[in-house]
Order: structure tokens, then sequence, then C-alpha cells
């Protein structure tokens, strides 16, 4: 084989890796546990982590089980923040020179301080192997036009594209373009594949109808790959989005201190297969700090396995997510993501049930009287938080506001166990997002 060929899989074999994809559970934790050692041997490194272990009575050789983990303190982004504000530029928990750091990305900042995450070349090669493993079993085919369609300033999901390129597909680097110059790209080039978020594939779609071009005949996308938000795993949403495009979707998770996609959904789209010879995955009660068991929801806390710039062990993402370990359809071992219910900080709590926008999002999506948009406005009343569902109804519903308000309200009771308000607006009344949708206003934070 020529050295400048792009490896790949023989024909259109199903897997990329198929020993590691396929690899029975418990010589999966033998890996982990080999590479966990290695990690925390080169956390070390690290005068940040160096002493927290020794505050904690911990050393390299303490490991003789993953179970020794929980050991371990916690870290969050404020803790990443801090560090990189005391010892400037990278913080002091990276574990290699600069001169070997050859990528870097930071965070959008949304939730404070934009925050830097450090790749070594061989960070990077294998974050990418790792993207090209994903695509590859969402059916990404050499034969495709793959259209990049997400930010390429410094935010992680950019580079993903590399991927893409791995597998042999021809790659359209779009980044972030105005919908109609996107929109002109699809149909010139007759792409078949892109990645965007949830919300903007819906967008996009509305502006193609509204420009006259429908996209199940006048597009060729078949495959849409979504991150940044929950929709993609709410089924409601992925087929409200697969009928408006006549494409199948794939829902993808990303986190910017990893790498670009660390989970994503096979052709089975069983759920978000886990990057689990990368990344070690515990999901626990965001309270107690205990293990919750598969099928419950939990906060996602993750040790990266094989990171060198700056590795992340315990680290707490804030995501709310749930998962099990049984072996998916298409026969991969890795665990699987039920798909992110929402965050820490958007939990609502009312009328003492905790809610999040993606279990409201399921009963809007549900109903094709609505265009499928809300925001949800949080309000108090005597103390007690109040919130509305706003709502669109379609063009052409002519029948009563009132009763397809009470509907959607007896929905909502039906899945949540509460009345909220429900305001039923015109279509267009909501703000569409380019980007990632802001679906909570809280009026008590104004």
């Amino acid at each position: 084989m020529s050295k400048h060929r792009l490896w790949r899989p023989a024909g259109y074999a199903p897997y990329w890796n198929e020993e590691l994809e396929t690899m029975p559970r418990e010589k999966l934790k033998a890996l982990q546990l080999k590479l966990l050692k290695e990690t925390i041997a080169l956390a070390y490194n690290s005068p940040y982590y160096r002493a927290t272990f020794a505050a904690a009575g911990i050393s390299p050789d303490s490991f003789k089980r993953l179970e020794d983990l929980k050991n371990l303190p916690f870290i969050n982004k404020s803790t990443l923040r801090k560090r990189q504000e005391t010892s400037p530029p990278y913080g002091d928990l990276t574990c290699v020179p600069s001169d070997d750091m050859v990528y870097l990305s930071a965070s959008s900042g949304s939730t404070g301080v934009p925050t830097a995450s450090p790749f070594t070349w061989q960070d990077f090669e294998e974050w990418q192997d790792y993207e090209a493993r994903l695509f590859w079993s969402s059916g990404l085919r050499p034969s495709d036009v793959y259209c990049h369609s997400l930010q390429f300033t410094m935010f992680v999901g950019g580079p993903d594209v590399i991927g893409a390129m791995k597998v042999g597909a021809m790659c359209l680097w779009g980044g972030a373009i105005p919908s109609e110059r996107l929109l002109d790209i699809l149909q010139k080039w007759r792409v078949t594949a892109m990645w965007t978020t949830p919300s903007y594939a819906w967008y996009l779609g509305e502006t193609a109808q509204a420009q006259g071009i429908d996209p199940m005949t006048d597009l060729a996308i078949r495959k849409i790959f979504v991150a940044g938000e929950p929709g993609g795993s709410i089924p409601e949403t992925r087929q409200r989005i697969e009928a408006l495009w006549g494409a199948e979707l794939y829902d993808y998770y990303g986190l910017s201190d990893i790498f670009g996609a660390c989970a994503g959904m096979c052709e089975a789209k069983e759920g978000l297969h886990w990057a689990e010879d990368h990344i070690l995955v515990e999901v626990l009660d965001p309270d107690s700090g205990e293990e919750v068991s598969e099928g419950e929801r939990g906060e996602l806390v993750i040790t990266s396995l094989k990171k060198r710039a700056r590795p992340l062990i315990r680290f707490r993402t804030g995501d709310i997510v749930s998962y099990t370990t049984e072996r998916c359809g298409c026969g991969r071992t890795h665990l699987r993501l039920h798909g992110v219910h929402g965050r820490v900080d958007d939990m609502l709590i009312i009328s003492g049930i905790n809610v999040f926008p993606s279990d409201i999002e399921k009963v809007v999506r549900q109903n094709h009287h609505l265009t499928g948009e809300y925001r949800l406005v949080v309000s108090e009343h005597k103390h007690l938080a109040q919130l509305t569902v706003e709502v669109e109804r379609v063009e052409g519903f002519n029948s009563s506001a009132e009763q397809l308000a009470e509907r959607v309200t007896v929905d909502i009771y039906r899945i949540l166990g509460f009345k909220p308000q429900v305001a039923v607006l015109p279509p267009n009344s909501l703000e569409r997002a380019t980007h990632k949708a802001k679906r909570v206003v809280d009026l008590r934070k104004q």
C-alpha cells in the first residue's frame, strides 16, 4: 500500500476497528486499568495533580483496580479556569512541555472565562482516528460528499472534519456561513452528509422551504450528524428533522475539554457509543457523588485515558445522562449513553419536580399542530416557581388555540406530573437558533 493512501477497513466492513469495538467488557476493563495506571503516572508531571494526590495520600502505585479511582478528588470547569489563571497560559494541569503541544482549542466561555485544551501530536492523531471510527459506525463512506457545518474558530468540533477525511469522504470545510450560502453549497456539490446542531438542522430545513427548496427532493442530504444540544437523542425531535430532510439523523456528544465527539450513534441508533478506550465514564448522583444504576439519570464524570497534554481525572461535566452497558444490536460492546437529558445548571424545580428542557421538548415535538419551536419562561408567584411553556401553532391551524394549549398541558402532565401554563403563539413568533438554542428564560434572575 502506498504510504500516501488513507487507511480504512477493507470494502464496506461494518467496523473501523472490529477487535477494539467488539471487545468483551472484562477485557475492555483490563485495557482501561492499564491505561489509567499510565495516566496517573503521567499526571505526576503536573504540579496540581502531584499536590492533590499527595494530599489524598495517593501515588501511582496505589492503583490496583478501576474502583481505586474513587479515592481521587473531583475537578470541574471552575478548577480548569482557576488553574489557568494561576499558571498562565495553559494552567498547571498540563503534563508535557509547551514545545510538545501542536494544537489548542478553547471553550466558548458561555459559563465563564474560556478554558484552553492543548493537544500533543499523538493526542490529535488518536482523536481523529476516533472521529473516523464514529463516522464509519454511522455509515459515512468514501462515496459520500460531506459538509462540516460547524464553527472553525477555536471550538474543538472544527477539526473533526479530518476524521471524515480519514474515512475517505469528499469533505467541504463549511464552518459557520450564512444559511443561504450553505444551501447553495449543498445543492451545487450534491452534498450527501453534514454535521451541525439539532436546532440549526431544523432552522436550515425551514429556510430551504421558505426559498422554495424541498430538502427531501432538491437536495442530496441523506445523513445528518448533530451535537451540542440534547435534541438528537429525543426520538420526537429526531423524527421531525428526519421527516423534514428525508435523511437519517445521528446524535453525537462532545466535550471541549477532551476532544470533539466522544460518543455517537451507530446505524442501529440504540444510544451513543462511548470512547471507552479513550475515556473512563462514571455516572454519579450530583449531590451524593455515589454511582447510579444503569438506566438512572446522573451526572457524567470522566477521566481521560490517552490524552497526554492535559489529562482530566474525575472531571465533572455538569451533564445529566443515563447509560447502558448491554451489547448493542450492531455488535459493539462499549457503554452507550441514552443521550444527554440536560445540564445540572439547566434543571428547573417546578412544584417539587425536576424538569429539564428536553423533557418538554418531547411533548412539543410530537404534536404536529405545533411548529416544534418552544421556550420555557420561569417566573415566581407567592415565592413559588411558575413555568410558562411558549409554543407556536403551525401555518394553517384554524382550530381553537385554547384547546391546543390544553392538549399540550395534559401531555406534559402525563409525563412529568405537573401542569404548566401553556401559551400558543402565532407561527414564527419565537427566535430561531443558528447555533445552540436558548430554551430557558428565567425572569427570577432579572
